[in-house]
């Protein structure tokens, strides 16, 4: 299982030309959607949609708005190679992606480039940003709490660094016995859509147990969707069931 708790080794500074050529060439191929990627791809497509329009409701806006998330500012904790950075900088957010690995920091700035957009990549961790007092109107946590050994600790970084208006945003894999049959034998032995090994069922989390986790810090649950594949036409839907993956946003409760 992949560990996602611990900083990767960092890509040199003097970074060659040829270097910077394998990164934009990685970028490319983690965005094409008719790579070896596609099915990534067009989960985030459905799961950016969700976020945003919600989001936006969070945040008294028109979700129809070109422009509905224009000057929040965003932490993406465990960015990737920015697929959710990307969606929400292009609906206006003032957007940081952070993430363990060197790689996939590099991936992102390279795809970012290539997209003509300002966002902040760093490679570093969320109890770095805790460290620094930072805050930000949004931080997102996706499909990066299952890989981490100590989860209650990284959702309570996430949701310290949330401002008092804030909103939090969870997404991960249920731990039911249907998740175990769909995301592991199903998308990892049967259709290959990841690596095998790339989860453990035993990391996966029941939502009872983020809204315990975030309890500390005052929040309370506000939107939450299941998300289900077609595994005919290779297209993600919402779903009202939870049983196997789901987004949950939060609110503050009270204002400092």
């Amino acid at each position: 299982m992949l560990d996602k708790s611990q900083l990767s080794q960092p890509i040199n500074d003097n970074t060659s030309a040829q270097e910077i050529a394998r990164f934009n060439q990685m970028a490319r191929e983690w965005w094409d959607p008719n790579g070896k990627f596609k099915t990534a791809l067009a989960f985030n497509t459905t799961r950016a949609a969700y976020m945003i329009q919600h989001l936006a409701y969070c945040h008294n806006r028109d979700p129809n708005s070109e422009r509905c998330l224009q000057g929040l500012s965003v932490l993406d904790v465990g960015c990737g190679g920015g697929l959710i950075s990307e969606a929400l900088a292009r609906k206006g957010a003032d957007v940081t992606g952070i993430d363990a690995s060197a790689v996939s920091i590099e991936v992102a700035k390279a795809h970012a480039a290539q997209s003509g957009l300002n966002i902040r990549y760093s490679h570093h961790l969320a109890e770095q940003e805790v460290q620094a007092g930072n805050k930000y109107d949004i931080v997102i946590n996706a499909e990066v709490v299952e890989h981490v050994p100590d989860q209650p600790a990284l959702i309570g970084q996430c949701a310290q660094l949330v401002s008092p208006k804030g909103t939090l945003v969870l997404a991960t894999l249920n731990r039911t016995w249907l998740s175990w049959l769909i995301a592991i034998v199903g998308a990892e032995y049967v259709m290959r859509y990841l690596p095998v090994g790339t989860h453990d069922w035993k990391q996966f989390v029941k939502p009872v147990e983020l809204a315990s986790w975030v309890k500390p810090e005052k929040f309370e649950s506000v939107y939450e969707t299941g998300m289900k594949l077609n595994p005919l036409s290779g297209q993600w839907r919402l779903s009202s069931s939870l049983k196997v993956n789901y987004i949950q946003l939060y609110k503050r409760h009270f204002i400092d």
